[in-house]
């Protein structure tokens, strides 16, 4: 597992002989694949070959891809015949409509509207001594079983699943069904389990939410019964989508950033040293972790009218890609993007998207990865990896980058 080699300036038009495909695995965890080399390359724009042999535009270039995810030329309409598709999985749920990240205004501005007040930094900001008490009470419970542990599934899964279900109202006894259906719905070994698996999130989802309008309790979601779906302004399809992503991508995400944060970390120990030594860096780290990571790549998008950018046209049809883990870093930006900088500017990386689809959660996010992180390095300072790195398995590249388990000791 070793170190990208540095690059030299990358600028210019789209000229690759052949598309580069798209996704690959990575090599390394916390790399981009060594397969993406060529893409840096090619700034801001190149062609890639998606998993069904259809060609697609790659955004590369960090300028380009702050524009484009601000173009409304660009749809995020997944029912569309045309929308590029980045494995199997996809493309069998690619009929179920999904709220907010499959809406193009005016209707996504109407459902964000929606959700505002539940994401906002006041609400993260007050969330944060509740998620305080959710970590400490599972590192008490791994400390006391240790001293060796998976991380994933004692730690870093637990967290932000217990912080979603809590800010929902989703009871958190349930949470080794949804947990299963979402690794089903993003990495299920064929076509057919991802369809199963939305049916069955879909399923559940409704049962409850009609529990709430008989029975509402408190939660995001008896908030959207109430002022919503009982007011007329959401029907029960609707809410039971914005239910599905919120579960989700709510526990889904985070919980791949705290293990592969956590690997990370452990791989460098000189940066884990400057936050043991100043953990007001840690803000700064947790932007870094998730700009150096980009654990979600692959932004997809479909052109509805032609687009001109730096003398190539993205017609109208065709889709757009955006690799995040490529545009975090563009040298243009970034200086040595490929080490790992606790003093650098990052709040303008990508990895919750940009735009009107930027990442509703993000506040959420970054309150528990900072305390996840803090917490669990001030209460085991020897932690260190119980296995080789090299032993420890990791995701493939066509779902959300992280950790398949994490085996530590300390």
């Amino acid at each position: 597992m070793t170190e990208l080699t540095e690059l030299t300036e990358l600028t210019g038009p789209a000229d690759l002989t052949e598309p580069v495909a798209f996704p690959q695995d990575r090599t390394c965890p916390y790399h981009p694949p060594t397969g993406y080399d060529p893409l840096r390359a090619v700034r801001p724009l190149t062609r890639i070959t998606l998993y069904d042999g259809r060609t697609a535009w790659l955004v590369t270039g960090h300028t380009a891809a702050r524009a484009l995810l601000a173009d409304q030329r660009l749809s995020t309409d997944r029912t569309h015949p045309d929308f590029p598709v980045i494995n199997g999985r996809f493309a069998a749920v690619r009929d179920r409509r999904v709220a907010l990240l499959g809406e193009n205004d005016p209707k996504h501005r109407t459902q964000r509207r929606m959700m505002i007040p539940g994401f906002t930094v006041k609400r993260a900001t007050a969330m944060r001594p509740g998620i305080q008490r959710i970590v400490d009470e599972l590192l008490d419970a791994m400390i006391a079983r240790g001293p060796t542990a998976d991380l994933v599934s004692a730690f870093a899964l637990p967290v932000p699943s217990m912080v979603i279900c809590a800010l929902l109202g989703v009871p958190y006894a349930d949470h080794e069904f949804f947990e299963a259906q979402s690794r089903r719905l993003l990495r299920g070994p064929r076509a057919e389990d991802s369809q199963d698996a939305r049916d069955q999130l879909d399923a559940y989802l409704g049962e409850l939410i009609d529990r709430k309008q008989r029975d509402p309790g408190e939660g995001l979601l008896d908030d959207m019964v109430r002022e919503q779906l009982n007011e007329g302004t959401l029907d029960r399809a609707e809410l039971i989508s914005f239910a599905v992503i919120l579960l989700v991508a709510g526990h889904e995400t985070t919980a791949n950033m705290i293990s592969l944060g956590t690997f990370t970390l452990l791989r460098h120990p000189e940066r884990l040293a400057e936050l043991r030594d100043d953990p007001g860096l840690l803000p700064d780290a947790v932007e870094e972790l998730m700009r150096s990571l980009s654990i979600v790549d692959g932004l997809m998008r479909l052109a509805v009218e032609d687009i001109e950018l730096d003398g190539t046209t993205i017609r109208a049809g065709e889709g757009v890609v955006f690799s995040t883990a490529v545009i975090n870093r563009d040298e243009n930006v970034y200086t040595a993007p490929d080490t790992l900088d606790w003093h650098r500017p990052t709040r303008h990386h990508v990895s919750f998207g940009f735009g009107i689809h930027q990442c509703l959660g993000q506040n959420l996010a970054r309150a528990e990865l900072e305390i996840a992180l803090h917490s669990l390095f001030d209460r085991l300072p020897t932690l260190r990896l119980a296995v080789p790195a090299e032993e420890i398995p990791f995701k493939p590249g066509d779902t959300i980058q992280g950790m398949l388990e994490l085996p530590v000791t300390w």
